[in-house]
């Protein structure tokens, strides 16, 4: 350090003409690297490339550590320092550029599985959990071409790690069933996002993400709930996305014992048919059906209505809609609805057998069993 300050005393011009052509390129750096983002933006914007668009989101960082380490090489070149001086300039920017590189090529690797891996036949669902692993193969990689060039042996380290991984397995139990069991579920493919799932512990929703640890899903009411992988693998999971999104339902109507069966069910088939064309959620290439069952009923006459929705969101909609256009078709055509109805028989005590008022029923029509004598 001290010989340095005697030279730098002695001509201070090997200081001064270093720091101008290191300040020289990174602001070349910088007007090139705000060009060129524009031009790619330009670019990306009129061809909605999606190449462009991850090359635009990862290249301005790393950039600018290639503009400073550009600016010190050529700086340290220019400064006409002693081999003792510098000697050390070459392997820093040799890790310097092994580390931006792997930086980029992870940033890259997290984008191009999100824009592309979906479209790849057979590849793993874009998650979070499979942009982690891409990402960490890039890290790993630079870290292994890191290491070899600085005359660092790998095989010492690997065999500690494979001595040492027992331990660590065992410290680690539940953090690696929960990863592997997200690994699992996600080759799988039986679970992928943005699919409706139901577990038999009830809880429900949409797939959103499936991470290392967790599953995320989404409730019809927008909360989240977080799912261990390990309890998911294990759970008895109703898909209701596969193996097409598209879910046959019904519900029960259920009408007056003096209604004409075949009128009913008639008027039920042609006002679902109606619905099935105007009411969004609805299927209509698949016919609806209706089924006078189960039929007879305690007090009503029970028909179901069949028919089939878009996914599984859609059920409490249509089925809303479906029972508001029958409730009124049937008011305009006379059809009546069904209520509790019972028939109650007075027998005079004084004689035996015999029905009172000469062998009259009385009947009630209300659900509180009050009788109504006529």
């Amino acid at each position: 350090m001290t010989a340095f300050r005697r030279l730098v005393e002695a001509d201070p011009m090997v200081v001064i003409w270093p720091a101008c052509v290191f300040l020289l390129v990174w602001v070349a750096g910088w007007a090139v690297r705000r060009l060129m983002l524009r031009l790619l933006n330009s670019w990306t914007r009129r061809t909605q490339s999606r190449f462009g668009r991850i090359f635009t989101e990862a290249i301005p960082g790393p950039f600018l550590i290639w503009t400073a380490m550009l600016g010190v090489h050529l700086a340290v070149e220019a400064s006409g320092l002693p081999d003792r001086f510098t000697k050390w300039s070459a392997e820093t920017l040799l890790v310097l550029w092994i580390v931006s590189l792997t930086l980029l090529m992870m940033k890259v690797a997290g984008d191009v599985v999100r824009y592309y891996g979906s479209q790849v036949s057979g590849a793993l669902p874009v998650t979070t959990l499979t942009q982690n692993l891409a990402q960490l193969a890039v890290v790993l990689l630079g870290a292994a071409l890191l290491m070899q060039e600085l005359g660092v042996k790998i095989t010492p380290y690997l065999t500690a790690l494979g001595v040492g991984g027992l331990a660590v397995a065992l410290a680690l139990q539940d953090t690696l069933s929960n990863l592997f069991s997200g690994f699992y579920v996600a080759v799988a493919g039986q679970i992928r996002l943005g699919n409706y799932i139901k577990l038999n512990s009830g809880e429900e929703g949409y797939v959103a993400d499936i991470g290392w640890r967790s599953t995320i899903v989404r409730s019809l009411a927008s909360n989240l709930i977080i799912i261990p992988n390990a309890k998911l693998s294990q759970a008895i999971v109703t898909n209701y996305y596969l193996p097409n999104k598209q879910i046959s339902v019904g519900f029960q109507v259920n009408v007056a014992f003096d209604s004409d069966p075949d009128k009913v069910e008639h008027l039920l088939l042609d006002e679902v048919t109606q619905a099935a064309r105007q009411v969004e959620g609805m299927v209509a290439e698949a016919a609806p059906s209706v089924a006078f069952d189960p039929g007879f009923g305690d007090s009503f006459l029970a028909f179901s209505v069949n028919y089939t929705v878009a996914e599984f969101a859609f059920q409490a909609p249509v089925r809303t809609a479906l029972r508001k256009r029958i409730y009124k078709r049937f008011i305009h055509e006379g059809i009546r609805l069904a209520y509790p109805v019972r028939t109650v028989y007075l027998h005079d005590d004084r004689t035996p057998g015999r029905v009172a008022d000469d062998g009259k029923a009385r009947k009630t029509a209300a659900a509180g069993d009050s009788i109504s004598e006529g």
